[in-house]
């Protein structure tokens, strides 16, 4: 279904807004004191402690950064949460300490989403304007906005190739200036920020007294450029002055461009205006009503307020960024909300991912440490797949720890899986022989896990608990699977290794891990195509060895020996399919002999030199 474009809604939107306008929604916010906030019905004191939201109780816990642990998570309608992201500053390749963070929370996302059916309106910002971008942009002697654009376009690739579902919107920074500029006015019209006569604006942080510092607890904040025009030394910049060669917009205070903070501020906020125009638009645009009626989901509904509006309003349910973006770029964030809107609680929850480090490295992650790898480097000798099951394996706040070897127990952890499903596909289809399944046994096992799981995601998403659930389940699985070489007449019981895949696939198929492998539909074909040459290979060899391992007919008379053998002329046979074997397994191709049938499963090759 093809979707308007932005530019066309907005407009619409406009003229629409100007010929509805309900006597109970005010637009322009009235005056208020300096020092003091409005109140409203979540937004009542003056006070550094956190409130409980009111609202729609989710049955989840997750721990919230403002409080340091762990809280109901309580939004503000019920089945959706109003989502924010820090997005990527594009100068450069988003590297792994960047796809840790992204992919963690695209697992929280989903959980909400696919298990408690929760929908997420996320929202993203794109940093495209930065000291970064220019100098960069300045070296590479191309524009700041294209050099913008191509790594934009980078990233969302990257994103992709991860499997990270994107955001319902990204939002750019330069697209966004006049709003950032309103914003700005809006702050200093409440008191809270100042210009200067270079043409910057600061924020006032003496005029929210001891708010600030809610999120770290830190009343002192990061020096900045400019310390003789402050009026206090933690002043941050909402409106940086132009300088020469630098791209600029024009404003009441001069030429310029945004601070790096107040470009988050302004794009996580909305008017409630749009909330109740929706159900008008829709009524005036035919093409999408009939869309609705094709589509009566509340995932759509958010997606067309998503396209109405970039932003949130007075309050967000939940905000999430690394850990190191917590000082002093959230902390920043919140006041400046708090100071646009007059409240004393914008945002409910904030969510923090840990650094990735290298393997025996304190530092994280970082390029300006230049110690980190390419996305694009890694996807070379490990899989998406891998990379989301090492994420998965530790809590999405910890910190955690990036090697060889921690990929390769991702890599074992899928292998494990892959081997369960491979032989419980082959027991389903009379392949394998195993003693008598305990069948009543494992399916109460499977109900145990599924409560498990869902007991530990909604415990501050605990992936790596749930996961411990699931690899139990494969273990008991897996005991009930050894083979034997000769039938017992026992009754099989297929359908609960049915029910046990189809469960923990639909698990995996949650959290964003693909255990069948999916391709695109040309990988697809190619790899059909190598998948069938394989077989032939695979039973060609098994004809070969059973050739091979013929025993010695004995002559009339000598006695049977009790273990035949084969025949001494064809040992190079039976020697030369072993090698195959081995030879093919670094390639991914492992060929199993202890099935009925001599069967293969394939893998992803194993990486060289590393």
């Amino acid at each position: 279904m093809k979707m308007w474009p932005a530019r066309t809604l907005k407009p619409l939107l406009w003229k629409v807004k100007g010929a509805y306008c309900l006597s109970t929604v005010s637009l322009t916010p009235p005056p208020t004191s300096t020092l003091a906030y409005r109140c409203n019905a979540s937004c009542a004191g003056i006070r550094k402690s956190w409130t409980k939201p009111t609202g729609f109780d989710t049955g989840l816990t997750t721990y919230n950064s403002l409080t340091k642990q762990k809280e109901p998570l309580v939004l503000a309608q019920e089945g959706i949460a109003t989502w924010y992201s820090c997005g990527p500053t594009v100068y450069d390749h988003a590297h792994l300490g960047h796809a840790c963070s992204y992919v963690r929370f695209d697992i929280l996302q989903r959980i909400l989403s696919k298990v408690f059916g929760i929908t997420v309106i996320h929202a993203m910002v794109i940093t495209d304007i930065d000291d970064k971008i220019i100098r960069r942009s300045l070296e590479e002697n191309i524009s700041p906005t294209v050099l913008a654009r191509i790594y934009e376009e980078d990233f969302k690739n990257d994103m992709l190739a991860l499997k990270v579902t994107p955001p319902a919107v990204y939002l750019r920074v330069t697209e966004n200036v006049p709003q950032i500029v309103a914003y700005i006015e809006q702050i200093i019209q409440n008191g809270h920020a100042y210009s200067t006569k270079q043409g910057n604006v600061y924020f006032d942080i003496q005029s929210i007294r001891d708010r600030y510092g809610k999120l770290t607890g830190s009343g002192d904040a990061a020096t900045e450029p400019g310390e003789s025009e402050k009026r206090d030394a933690r002043d941050f910049a909402l409106w940086k002055s132009s300088k020469p060669q630098e791209p600029f917009w024009t404003s009441p205070w001069g030429n310029g461009r945004p601070g790096w903070h107040i470009e988050c501020s302004t794009v996580a906020r909305s008017e409630h205006w749009l909330y109740s125009l929706v159900p008008l638009v829709l009524f005036i645009d035919g093409f999408v009503l009939i869309c609705v009626r094709l589509y009566k989901t509340i995932h759509f509904m958010s997606f067309i307020l998503m396209l109405f509006s970039s932003v949130f309003g007075n309050q967000l349910d939940i905000h999430s960024g690394g850990i190191d973006l917590a000082f002093p770029h959230h902390e920043n964030e919140i006041a400046q909300c708090e100071a646009y809107h007059q409240c004393d609680q914008w945002g409910n929850y904030f969510l923090h991912s840990g650094h990735l480090h290298l393997k025996g490295s304190t530092e994280k992650m970082s390029k300006s440490l230049k110690n980190y790898i390419t996305i694009k480097d890694f996807l070379q000798f490990y899989s998406a797949n891998e990379f989301r099951m090492f994420c998965l394996l530790t809590k999405y706040r910890s910190a955690i720890d990036y090697s060889d070897a921690s990929m390769i127990e991702a890599r074992s952890s899928l292998a494990t899986i892959a081997t369960f499903t491979h032989d419980a596909q082959a027991y389903m289809r009379g392949q394998l022989q195993c003693q008598a399944v305990q069948e009543g046994s494992l399916y109460e096992r499977l109900e145990e896990t599924k409560a498990s799981v869902r007991k530990a995601l909604a415990d501050d998403f605990d992936t790596p608990r749930a996961i411990g659930a699931i690899m139990n389940l494969v273990y008991h699985g897996n005991r009930h699977l050894q083979p034997i070489t000769k039938p017992v007449g026992s009754p099989r019981s297929p359908a609960v290794f049915g029910a046990m895949l189809s469960y923990i696939r639909e698990v995996f198929e949650v959290l964003g891990v693909d255990l069948l492998n999916r391709k695109e539909s040309q990988i697809e074909d190619s790899s059909g195509t190598l998948q069938n040459v394989v077989e032939q290979l695979a039973r060609f060899r098994s004809e070969v060895r059973a050739f091979a391992l013929a025993p010695v007919e004995s002559a009339p008379g000598e006695p049977v020996p009790a273990r035949p053998r084969p025949r001494p002329d064809r040992l190079p046979l039976l020697q030369a399919c072993d090698v195959l074997r081995k030879d093919l397994a670094p390639l991914g191709v492992l060929i199993k002999t202890d099935l009925v049938l001599n069967v293969f499963r394939t893998e992803g090759p194993t990486p060289h030199g590393r």
